[in-house]
């Protein structure tokens, strides 16, 4: 799901389908006559009449795939957790405390279903571009929901937990949140596609801080939420305080006695910080290429799966 949501980002494919048609959607276009039917519906809205008036109807259908999958897959997902839980509700199978859980795993879906023709709206309107605060609100629900799931999978796997150093778990819930808010900056980045711009590194630009034409929004708080250049000046930043975060995790973690899982969790922390940071470096350099683009969100989760892991490994 994530693989083909950097896809459609990143091919411009989400706003392909401009009605939302929860069970009739799931079939595509069927025979020439409906294929122009849905391609005379896309040419009513700004993304065509702005950037996509030379389309063809090939060139279309190449986008509508890739929105078409997304959505089949975010189907999919949700069966894939309905069917099983009502039949082990039937069954009786689940504690009152995993009945609980899941049903707010259930409500983190239905909301980010919600959450992703809510994006794909703000740009049908006037606008031909998704907002950026929609598809941060899209990816970090995505991967908060991922998390979440994931943390009551361990619970039912590893159901004992050793006790722990509470000035060492705040630091692994302070890396998380960090951590959190460089994924939302990095939606920041796809949304207003700044990572097309200063693709130099380690500075911004040819032997500059800064680009000498970044202009400047008013008031100066616009500039961190809404500056393509300063929005990629933070997820830089971000991503050396996150690095940095780890790797106090990993030397401190060196010097405790650790259970082979905790030892692993943090292992797994440091390589896969270490392969996210040179990741997100080529992609800047390279102007973001589309498989490394996909490669960079995909490290990035998980990344949030290996903080998962070690904040559950050192939790009471």
């Amino acid at each position: 799901m994530v693989i083909i949501g950097g896809i459609t980002r990143l091919t411009d494919s989400g706003l392909s389908i401009s009605n939302y048609k929860l069970i009739t959607g799931t079939i595509p276009p069927i025979g020439d006559q409906e294929w122009q039917e849905a391609f005379d519906l896309y040419k009513q809205h700004p993304e065509f009449q702005a950037y996509n008036n030379h389309f063809n109807i090939e060139d279309f259908k190449s986008i509508y795939f890739w929105e078409w999958l997304h959505r089949v897959i975010g189907r999919s997902i949700g069966l894939v957790f309905i069917i099983p839980f009502i039949y082990f509700l039937i069954r009786k199978q689940l504690t009152k405390k995993t009945i609980k859980k899941c049903i707010l795993l259930l409500v983190l879906g239905g909301f980010q279903g919600f959450l992703g023709w809510y994006m794909v709206k703000s740009g049908l309107i006037d606008v031909p571009d998704v907002s950026h605060y929609r598809l941060a609100a899209h990816l970090t629900t995505a991967f908060i929901t991922f998390a979440a799931t994931l943390w009551v999978a361990l619970d039912l796997r590893y159901p004992n937990k050793k006790s722990i150093q509470i000035k060492f778990r705040n630091l692994i819930i302070w890396s998380y949140l960090i951590l959190i808010i460089q994924i939302i900056y990095g939606a920041f980045i796809a949304g207003l596609k700044a990572g097309l711009v200063h693709n130099h590194w380690p500075l911004m630009n040819e032997s500059k801080f800064m680009h000498h034409t970044v202009y400047v929004l008013e008031p100066f708080y616009k500039n961190l939420i809404e500056n393509p250049s300063g929005i990629q000046f933070i997820h830089r930043t971000l991503a050396y305080i996150v690095v940095v975060f780890i790797l106090i995790i990993w030397f401190k973690a060196r010097k405790m006695s650790l259970t082979a899982l905790q030892s692993k969790s943090i292992n797994a922390l440091l390589i896969l910080v270490g392969l996210q940071f040179v990741l997100g470096v080529f992609t800047i350099i390279y102007a973001v290429p589309l498989w490394l683009g996909v490669a960079h969100q995909i490290a990035a989760f998980f990344l949030l799966s290996a903080m998962t892991f070690t904040l559950h490994r050192f939790s009471k």
